[in-house]
């Protein structure tokens, strides 16, 4: 891995982010990868329009989807509040973004308006529910794509991480296993955010912090997973989330990429292994495998979560993160960043964020 101060890593992960949000705006939800193929060639390599009729249909390539929509906005807010500060987000979300939505699939900006949105809009609009009443169940990664921001500010500093970003996800998804996943990638994305390699060791890293409280996890073993020692009840840390499971699944993730008997050839096919939908547990870890397969190779990393269909934009957005975060902002090669709209702003905005991130 290219030496890369935490301030490259930061504006890296945070760019890598929209950067892989835009490269899966044209070929988005394609379960039938024939249909992929004969509408996008055998590799998508750039930035492309979406075709007639299908997801995101009317925009050009290069732009967000909603999800870099509201990532943009999450960015926005801890630029120019210094933090993560709800009461902000949730103005900006009240004023500037709903009042875009119809509640309806196909609207809204970036051309389609997901699950969890979609509920939060209805209850705090049509419902006039206050914030805090709006989640609903969508067991998608909406949370994660958004509150990735919040994890890149916060990396030096699990514990408020895992707070701020707990908080955020719930204001539009209440569902425990994705909460738990949610922060479980923040606090691995602030991990390599800080310099620490995605390989096998990294669990038993995050295992650490929530032995010493600042994860809030669930955990009753001791050392390595082993059996709690009789008559130390101090081995148990009782944490917001009942199992640790979500911090465990990374490191296995890492070995099966570096391991030589174990190969997906071509590794787009991650998508076939781990599943093409939209959940949880089928998204991250295709987005653990690549970005640990390809550490110093952003390109390749974020080239195969998109050629992988199904739902690779969720899958390019989370391994665009944590592959940025690896090469840093340097690492990302040029082209990404000509090709992606208002990438000035964006790249200003990241910048700020990665300085709070390197001086809190």
């Amino acid at each position: 891995m290219p030496a890369t101060s935490l301030q490259d890593r930061a504006a890296g992960a945070l760019l890598g982010a929209f950067i892989g949000d835009a490269l899966a705006l044209g070929p988005h939800w394609y379960y039938d990868l024939d249909e992929l193929r004969a509408d996008y060639g055998n590799w998508v390599s750039d930035y492309t329009d979406p075709m007639p009729g299908r997801y995101h249909s009317g925009l050009k390539a290069g732009q967000p989807s909603q999800a870099g929509v509201l990532l943009a906005l999450t960015l926005r807010s801890l630029a120019e509040q210094g933090g993560y500060e709800e009461a902000d987000f949730c103005r900006r979300l009240d004023k500037d973004f709903f009042p875009l939505l119809d509640g309806t699939p196909m609207n809204g900006p970036g051309g389609y308006t997901s699950q969890s949105i979609r509920e939060a809009w209805r209850k705090r609009v049509e419902e006039g529910l206050s914030w805090g009443h709006c989640a609903g169940s969508a067991d998608t990664t909406e949370a994660a794509e958004r509150t990735l921001a919040i994890a890149v500010r916060y990396a030096l500093r699990p514990a408020e991480m895992a707070a701020a970003i707990t908080r955020n996800a719930l204001l539009t998804q209440n569902d425990g296993t994705v909460l738990a996943m949610t922060v479980a990638f923040g606090a691995v994305l602030g991990m390599l955010v800080e310099g620490h390699a995605l390989d096998g060791d990294i669990s038993g890293k995050l295992m650490a912090r929530v032995k010493s409280g600042e994860l809030p996890f669930h955990a009753v073993t001791s050392g390595k997973l082993q059996a709690p020692r009789p008559g130390q009840p101090e081995a148990s840390v009782a944490g917001r989330f009942p199992s640790p499971d979500a911090l465990l699944g990374p490191a296995y993730m890492a070995r099966a990429a570096q391991d030589p008997d174990i190969r997906i050839e071509p590794a787009w096919k991650v998508s076939l292994v781990y599943g093409m939908p939209c959940a949880v547990y089928h998204q991250f870890p295709a987005a653990y495998y690549l970005a640990a397969r390809f550490p110093d190779d952003f390109e390749a990393a974020v080239l195969h979560a998109v050629n992988g269909g199904g739902q690779n934009q969720a899958r390019a957005i989370l391994t665009g993160a944590l592959a940025g975060a690896q090469v840093g902002l340097s690492g990302i090669p040029q082209r990404f960043l000509d090709g992606l709209e208002n990438a000035g702003e964006l790249l200003h905005m990241a910048r700020q964020v990665a300085v709070q991130a390197a001086t809190a």
